[in-house]
């Protein structure tokens, strides 16, 4: 594996916004996602956990809560397809382990969250 991906400058401005250092996913590296609803359902939920493995920690998800049906499970997607799954994360991929995000229409909520450090 290679180093991080290059932080944009949308990235660095949300980092900055809530005073963290970007720390952007390697290339190459695993988001999860709940595929189990439509591409633009919202709200878009995402967390990032401690990266393990080939996963960068992301979590991702629509609606308005974790999916929790049997058909409900995060399966793997290069961090690199996100610009098509949900491009309005995009700026916000740099932030640490540990953060969560929930974006709709004219709403945004980032806020940290250390219980999704303990995994």
């Amino acid at each position: 594996m290679t180093g991080p991906m290059t932080v944009s400058a949308a990235q660095r401005e949300v980092c900055r916004r809530f005073s963290v250092d970007p720390q952007a996913p390697v290339p190459g590296t695993m988001v999860a996602v709940a595929p189990s609803r439509g591409r633009d359902e919202l709200p878009l939920h995402a967390l990032r956990h401690p990266p393990a493995g080939n996963g960068n920690g992301w979590f991702l998800w629509r609606g308005d809560e974790i999916p929790q049906d049997d058909d409900a499970f995060f399966v793997p997607s290069h961090v690199e397809h996100v610009a098509d799954l949900a491009p309005d994360l995009l700026p916000y991929l740099a932030l640490p382990p540990g953060w969560r995000v929930l974006l709709a229409p004219d709403y945004e909520d980032v806020w940290f969250d250390a219980d999704i450090l303990d995994v």
